[in-house]
């Protein structure tokens, strides 16, 4: 139930601060006074949208807070899937919109999308305005009520869910069937283009060894004339023979340092390093003269290595590849397109076979819904009738037609409500009810609703509308009966509905003489205050003795019905 609501610089309201109690609570006050403000701030706590609008003139921004306490786990669920605290069910949901319009939106505390808002508000508050009647030509409504009352929502759920998942694999079949298309369709392109892949023969890294390669044939001339170069300088003498070549002046120069080396210790030393110079000298010497002879200088070779590195940069350009390794991965997906269709063919088979088994359970599913319903429909209309009679249209008669429909998430029927005052040729409620009507007939619904639903509070904004003397004080009569089993607030201009509430609050508006500005505000009446606000509703605004013993006969004939 909600318990209280704290608002702060909403449109007319400035700052307001109220605790509710349990059972029927009545808001009334004068046209214009504020309750369609107050019921607006309440909404934006249910995940209404927001606005800038909202905000009051010079404030920076406007917070509505609710606190509730529930024990429906349901509740606890969504907040622990959105990382919000429970605390054992006492729920304080705040609201904070801006000047720019936009809102952020929090559950004890923990800030949380609005969506969320709007699924915990369903399952605490439902909040009937006074153009809700319009309700009454939604056929979805109408389900939902006959569905309440026949006990199906856990039928319903399970149906919800079937559509979904057979919505889910009719949706894969159409995506694995359009793939096998464009398969077939593309199929000898693929085929072109996988062959001429498959052809190349691939190799990760190719490419930058021919890259290599060809560098080298392109200059073999060049390398070859240096390396026979170094080999030349490295074993030739002086062609006056006045020279030796490296190597044996090298092996010269040992010997002498060996033989000064008897006399000179230092001489030795320098001997076994100049031999080991010229043994790492002997070993460049073969490294380069080995090279030399490796080098290839075939015009062929050159040509070949070229012809396959422009082949593989053709293909790379053909389908945007930056290396062999994608071009690979393209060769690879071309061959599971052209050789798995018939993987996907049984894939596709296997999932037919699960959209048929779906299928049948959806419709057994929306068999037992239908089933279900039609047991139900007859008591239900005559309990919708019935009420409907006791709010002083005696011939009335309504009625629930149940058709066939296309299989969907609530089953496979459409239901309509039919409705006749005169008790004869009754016809879709919607085309044949006055205002009056209307709202007696919304009345029983809501009633009917408020006894399956388990919702805690109820707010009527004036559902009253249209009628008056004993018909208002039979719907009060009606509302009252619903606040001993709920939370049920009733905002109203009627006294016979205002005198049935255990609680009672009133809305003023008053002019701010430091800011002459016009607010909003509520507050609770006392029993000597509540006497005179419902005298006020019977008589206007000058109040009279005779309005005032009413009123008094009203709280104090109501007081006795409550008992």
């Amino acid at each position: 139930m909600l318990t209280g609501l704290h608002v702060k610089n909403y449109v007319l309201i400035d700052s307001l601060e109220i605790d509710f109690p349990e059972g029927l609570i009545i808001i009334t006050g004068q046209t214009g006074a504020g309750k369609s403000i107050l019921l607006g701030a309440l909404s934006l706590v249910t995940g209404a949208k927001a606005d800038a609008s909202m905000v009051s003139e010079g404030a920076d921004n406007c917070v509505v807070e609710a606190e509730f306490d529930t024990d429906d786990v349901s509740i606890k669920e969504i907040l622990e899937e959105n990382e919000a605290e429970w605390d054992g069910g006492h729920l304080i949901i705040r609201r904070v919109v801006n000047r720019s319009g936009r809102s952020r939106a929090f559950v004890n505390d923990s800030p949380v999308p609005v969506t969320v808002l709007q699924d915990i508000s369903s399952r605490l508050i439902d909040i009937h305005s006074q153009h809700q009647t319009l309700l009454l030509s939604d056929k979805q409504f109408q389900l939902d009520v006959l569905d309440h009352y026949a006990g199906n929502m856990q039928l319903r759920q399970e149906c919800a869910a079937a559509f979904k998942e057979l919505g889910s694999m009719k949706s894969s079949l159409a995506t694995l069937e359009q793939r096998i298309a464009k398969i077939a369709s593309d199929k000898d392109y693929n085929e072109a283009q996988f062959r001429q892949l498959e052809a190349a023969s691939l190799r990760e890294g190719e490419l930058a060894e021919l890259e290599e390669e060809q560098k080298q044939l392109a200059n073999a001339e060049d390398i070859k004339t240096g390396l026979g170069g170094v080999e030349e300088l490295f074993t030739s003498a002086s062609s006056g023979g006045d020279m030796m070549s490296i190597d044996s002046s090298l092996k010269e120069s040992v010997k002498m340092l060996t033989k000064v080396g008897k006399y000179l210790p230092a001489a030795s030393e320098l001997a076994q390093r100049l031999d080991s110079c010229r043994l790492e000298l002997d070993d460049i010497l073969a490294e380069v003269s080995d090279m030399n002879s490796r080098v290839d200088m075939s015009e062929e070779r050159l040509e070949q290595v070229e012809s396959r590195m422009s082949m593989i940069y053709g293909l790379m350009k053909k389908h945007a590849c930056m290396d062999e390794a994608e071009l690979i991965a393209v060769r690879d997906r071309l061959s599971d397109e052209l050789f798995d269709s018939t993987r996907l063919e049984e894939q596709a088979d296997d999932l037919r076979k699960e959209i048929t088994k779906a299928q049948a359970r959806l419709e057994e599913i929306a068999g037992k819904l239908k089933a279900s319903r039609i047991k139900a429909s007859a008591d239900f209309a005559d309990a919708i009738g019935s009420s409907i009679r006791g709010l002083e249209m005696p011939y009335a008669v309504f009625e629930v037609d149940i058709q066939d429909a296309p299989v969907c998430a609530t089953g496979s029927d459409s239901v309509s409500f039919r409705f006749s005052a005169t008790g004869s040729n009754a016809v879709d409620v919607a085309k044949c009810a006055s205002g009056g009507e209307m709202s007696r007939i919304m009345l029983a619904l809501k009633a009917m609703m408020a006894r399956f639903t388990s919702m805690p509070t109820m707010i009527f904004d004036e559902i009253d509308t249209g009628v008056s003397g004993s018909v208002a004080d039979k719907m009060g009569s009606m509302i009252c009966q619903m606040g001993e089993y709920m939370q049920v607030f009733a905002i109203t201009h009627l006294p016979q509905v205002a005198a049935k509430g255990s609680a009672h609050y009133v809305v003023t508006k008053s002019i701010d003489e430091a800011t002459s500005k016009a607010v909003s505000g509520i507050s609770r009446l006392t029993d000597a205050e509540r006497i005179n606000e419902i005298a006020r509703m019977l008589s206007g605004s000058v109040l009279t003795e005779a309005a005032i013993a009413n009123a008094k006969v009203l709280l104090q004939s109501d007081s006795l019905f409550r008992r």
